[in-house]
């Protein structure tokens, strides 16, 4: 009886001797299992905010009340690799007076318009019929008339919503000037206008401040 209960004791040792390195190698395939799983998602979560979608948070209130101070928005990198921004668009890009600031505004003004702005209307190529813009915050008041643009064939002229409190197309030229971007006049009127190489996205909508969709806010012929 003793001889058979030490028989016992002893393969019971030796199959936990076995055991603990099998153990041991499981633990760390699990764990390099995890790693690798972290790093596949930090990858996949670069490559999507670098390349497909642009996460926003708005800093200011020039595009009220479409967008209001302090919402956050999702956008889309993708929607100008194979065509141009639309008139209407809500567009987020490098400001040009100074590339490492993000802006967003409306797009306005498309290559080679004339864009004429008098008594709070917008003309596009000397129309008689100004653009229907009810997507604006109140009635326009402040630099509402006198502005004659003529978009260059590769760029674009972006207004904000909040046309009262909006530093946008109206203003950069003089920025440009007053910050020493530009030596003169004619150097400055350049910064009015965004190139289409300078733009990140279009904003697709607006997830913080209430769900939103951003891509049909205007309706241009």
């Amino acid at each position: 009886m003793n001889e058979e209960n030490n028989q016992t004791s002893f393969w019971s040792d030796e199959n936990a001797e076995n055991r603990e390195p099998v153990q041991k190698t499981n633990w760390v395939k699990e764990f390099i299992s995890w790693i690798m799983m972290v790093v596949i998602i930090l990858a996949a979560v670069w490559v999507l905010t670098n390349f497909v979608i642009v996460n926003a948070r708005i800093p200011s209130g020039s595009m009220e009340n479409t967008i209001m101070t302090g919402d956050r928005l999702i956008g889309t990198r993708f929607s100008y690799w194979f065509d141009g921004p639309k008139r209407g668009d809500i567009a987020l890009f490098h400001w040009p007076v100074d590339p490492d600031t993000i802006y967003i505004k409306r797009v306005i003004g498309l290559p080679g318009d004339t864009v004429t702005i008098k008594d709070a209307k917008i003309y596009i190529n000397d129309s008689k019929t100004p653009l229907k813009e009810d997507y604006l915050k109140e009635d326009w008041v402040v630099e509402n008339d006198g502005y004659v643009f003529h978009v260059p064939k590769d760029s674009y002229l972006m207004l904000g919503d909040n046309r009262n409190n909006s530093q946008d197309s109206r203003y950069w030229a003089e920025v440009a000037l007053d910050d020493g971007v530009a030596k003169n006049e004619k150097e400055a009127a350049k910064y009015t206008y965004v190139k289409k190489d300078a733009f990140i996205g279009k904003a697709w909508f607006r997830y913080v401040g209430g769900f939103k969709l951003l891509t049909n806010t205007a309706h241009y012929d």
